[in-house]
Parts: C-alpha cells; structure tokens; sequence
C-alpha cells in the first residue's frame, strides 16, 4: 500500500495520484507538482489515502508544495493570458487559411509551453503555424488535434434534460456506450434522439444500465408465454420494466382482454431477448456509425 493524494488540472478532468509526503495537504487545497508537462498548478480532489501499488503508475511523483498566493495569482494571470494567446492564434489560422476549429489554448503552470487544442475533419499541416505562433510566444508550442467528445467536454453546454452537460461538469473519462443500452432502456433508437451534444451516443445511457438490466432480467418478454396466479394462460403484450408490471393478453370466456398484473403473480420460462432493432436503414446505419465513432478522451496527458 502507498499513500496518495488525487489531483485534477482541468474541470472534471482525469484525477492523477502524487505523493504528498510529509505535507499536510487537504481536499479543496491546490498544490504545485511536477508532471509529464512541467510544473502544473493542480486541485486536491481527494485527501490523503492509501492504495494498492499496482494501482499507482511508478515513479510516483512528490507533490512539490503547497500553492501560495503567489502561485495563485500567477496561475490566475496565466488564465488571463490563455484568453489572449486564441485570439492570436485564431488570426493566424486565418493568415494560414486552414480548415481547422480552435477550441482552447493553454499556458503550463511555468509557461514552459503553451497549447492549443483544435478540431478537423482531417489532419492538418501545422508547421508553418506553429512556427508563427513561436515567433510570437517565444516558447514551445503544441497543437492537439482531439474529437467532438473532446471538444464537447472543453467547451460545456446543456443537455437535453436541462442540465450541464456531464462530461463538463464531473464525468472523469469518457466510458464506452453502446446500442444495446438504449435498447435495455426501452428508448427510441431515432439517433437524434439518443444523441449528445456532441453527436456522439448520451454518454448517460450508461448511468442506468445495471438497473435496467437487474429489472429486466425479472420481467417476461413481449410474446412470451405465462401462466397467471389466478389460473388463466396468456402471452405477453408489453411490459413496465420500471413498476414491474406485465399486460397479458388472456381468454375469459371466450373472448380475448388484456389484464396487467404484478410480475411476482406470473409464472413464465423466459425466452432469449430479442435483440432485433425496429429501425429502418437509414437509421441503422447513423447508429452503427455513431457506434463505431466512440472512443476515449484524449485530452489528458499529465
């Protein structure tokens, strides 16, 4: 076991573990430590823990102090800097006329570098852009081409429930979404409609996944077979996965009515679900390519 501290750099960004040594370091607290890009200003998230080693990527490095008021103010002029340094780069991708969308741009805690995050349907020659950008930064640059999600996730926005969107707001890492959880839900499977702002697949079709799959392992399927508490023998017609009630087709005296009952007042052996999507081509295909296009973050590189 080691211990450990989680630190963020970015809005629900990914959380990284450093060694707080002897420092009595607290959640909330920011703290300056060393990474892959320099020296960064960075949030405490999580307070001192221990962890298993395997779950820690060696060497684990130290936290180098506690922020000060100067550190604060230093990493609050950079903010500011960040707010110029797109707008200069945003006139020269016009100098450059290059099909690219600028997203962010951001200085390193120790203004070692600065990046520039953007978006393109393809790649893109740089080189004599980042060559201007030096010119005018005098330190290194770095230009990160990244996806919708990526972008999304940078930029924020309201989803269709009303909210902020959860992947700017606490969703750490992009987690795999599939069809087939929409299809658990009982949602419609219109692509515009299990769809985020990003144009990608909800990333909260996840959220509810297990549930829906706990509820509907315990439910009959529309068309199966089942055998009521009071006797009479029927097929499914649909079912409430949520309130657990299942409307059985049944014949009472020769004539056919749909009853609902309870799922504990049904006996039934469950068939194989039936997978198939009732959608037509054109949509199938949007979905299949919705799909195909999920993929994890990679914005965060500490």
């Amino acid at each position: 076991m080691v211990k450990v501290i989680g630190v963020r750099f970015r809005t629900a960004g990914k959380i990284y573990f450093f060694d707080p040594g002897r420092l009595n370091i607290k959640k909330g607290d920011h703290v300056i430590v060393e990474t892959a890009r320099g020296i960064e200003y960075g949030t405490v998230v999580g307070g001192v823990k221990e962890v298993e080693d395997d779950k820690v990527i060696q060497p684990l490095k130290p936290v180098l102090r506690i922020a000060t008021q100067k550190d604060s103010e230093q990493e609050a002029s950079n903010k500011r800097k960040e707010k110029e340094a797109f707008k200069i780069c945003l006139e020269k991708i016009r100098k450059h006329n290059l099909e690219m969308k600028l997203i962010d741009a951001e200085y390193t805690f120790d203004n070692n570098k600065v990046l520039f995050y953007f978006t393109a349907d393809g790649r893109i020659d740089f080189r004599e852009l980042v060559k201007d950008l030096a010119s005018v930064f005098k330190t290194r640059i770095e230009l990160r081409q990244i996806g919708v999600r990526d972008e999304t996730k940078i930029v924020g926005g309201i989803g269709i429930c009303g909210r902020a969107l959860c992947c700017h707001t606490y969703l750490s890492e992009f987690i795999p979404v599939s069809i087939k959880m929409a299809k658990e839900q009982n949602l419609s499977l219109n692509p515009t409609k299990i769809s985020g702002v990003c144009g990608r697949l909800m990333c909260c079709l996840k959220n509810e996944e297990e549930t829906y799959e706990d509820l509907n392992r315990r439910l009959p399927n529309p068309g199966d077979y089942v055998t009521t508490d009071d006797g009479y023998k029927g097929t499914v017609h649909s079912v409430n996965v949520l309130r657990q009630l299942v409307k059985v087709v049944i014949e009472k005296d020769d004539e056919k009515e749909i009853q609902e009952y309870k799922v504990n007042q049904l006996k039934f052996k469950r068939k194989h679900k039936n997978t198939k999507m009732e959608v037509n081509d054109e949509e199938l295909k949007k979905l299949e390519k919705l799909e195909k296009q999920e993929g994890k973050s990679k914005l965060d590189d500490n």
